[in-house]
């Protein structure tokens, strides 16, 4: 009796160990899953949308209506993300008076250093969306451009925001 008393606990150790090891293997296995999975969403990887047929800077009538497109001084928030990087939120309003109404507009939010050059910036249609097809003249909206990817030794100095293209309806 007592040697299959002693088998039976040498197969539960066994067992034991082999459950152990196969879930630390599978935990180690998600582990690098998600790290990867969240490295390659951060990095971005992703094209900024470009508003198709709009004015655009060099454009004969660019001067003329995008004068007249008024941004307040941009404010910003920024958070730090578990993955160790940094997000910020960039947002302005938007005021048209041009005398038309725009269904298509471009912004560019930045986060520039001390010398004026991009940390990181990102390329934003927002108009049209389904909550806002339209900007009526005389009329405004808010804009909120996310950054994300910073690091906490980039030099973060100012941030911009500005038009840089422009739909008007026909």
């Amino acid at each position: 009796m007592a040697a299959t008393v002693k088998h039976l606990d040498t197969s539960d150790d066994s067992r034991r160990k082999l459950i152990i090891v196969v879930a630390i293997i599978a935990a180690l296995v998600i582990a690098v899953f998600f790290y990867f999975l969240l490295r390659a969403s951060s990095t971005g990887g992703s094209v900024d949308p470009v508003l198709e047929g709009a004015l655009r800077a060099g454009s004969q009538d660019w001067e003329q209506y995008q004068s007249k497109i008024v941004l307040d001084k941009p404010e910003a928030d920024e958070a730090k993300r578990a993955l160790g990087d940094i997000v910020m939120n960039l947002q302005t309003t938007i005021r048209n008076f041009t005398g038309r109404t725009l269904n298509g507009l471009e912004i560019r939010g930045a986060v520039v250093d001390h010398q004026g050059k991009p940390v990181k910036e990102r390329t934003l249609v927002v108009i049209p969306t389904t909550r806002q097809p339209e900007l009526e003249t005389n009329r405004t909206m808010v804009v909120a451009v996310r950054l994300e990817g910073m690091k906490d030794s980039d030099d973060r100095a100012n941030i911009q925001m500005e038009v840089t293209g422009i739909k008007f309806k026909q």
